[in-house]
């Protein structure tokens, strides 16, 4: 069975990215490494906040970024999804914004998506959040997926051929 991992908005945005300066060219590498190489590996899935997100903003090659998405499976919006968001924001787990990283966290929680994939270091893929989250989600009887970059799915060849082997 294959792990399932949740795109979170900053993951096609980076892939359309174009700004030159380095740490954008790198994030924008790694991810189309990992888009372009490694996504096979998985059940890659989003949800409607996502497409909302990437069709509100303003940005170079909106288009691009939406068409990247278009072949994924999309996570219903089921009426859980609101009280998790309200519970991280009164636990101080995400900002206050209801639709933004709280919502995708819920996301991925309640759909027991092994890895929630971001290049948002602030508010998701931030060690010095985890346990607070772990924590709430245990609470909540969620299951708290690994939030990371696309750096550290990279893996190699080998770990790929090898991944239907383990399970958690």
């Amino acid at each position: 069975m294959k792990k399932r991992v949740y795109i979170e908005t900053t993951i096609p945005s980076f892939y359309v990215e174009t700004r030159r300066e380095p740490d954008m060219v790198a994030r924008r590498g790694w991810t189309r490494q990992w888009w372009d190489t490694r996504r096979q590996h998985y059940e890659v899935v989003t949800s409607p906040a996502v497409i909302e997100e990437l069709q509100s903003g303003t940005y170079p090659n909106k288009e691009d970024a939406l068409a990247l998405m278009a072949g994924l499976r999309w996570l219903p919006a089921v009426g859980a999804i609101g009280p998790i968001v309200r519970t991280y924001i009164a636990r101080h787990v995400m900002p206050a914004d209801p639709t933004g990283d709280g919502l995708h966290l819920a996301f991925a929680s309640y759909y027991h998506c092994h890895f929630l994939l971001t290049w948002n270091c602030e508010h998701l893929a931030n060690a010095n959040k985890f346990e607070h989250i772990r924590h709430v989600n245990t609470e909540l009887g969620l299951f708290c997926p690994i939030l990371t970059t696309p750096v550290e799915l990279l893996g190699d060849e080998e770990e790929s051929n090898n991944e239907t082997r383990y399970s958690y």
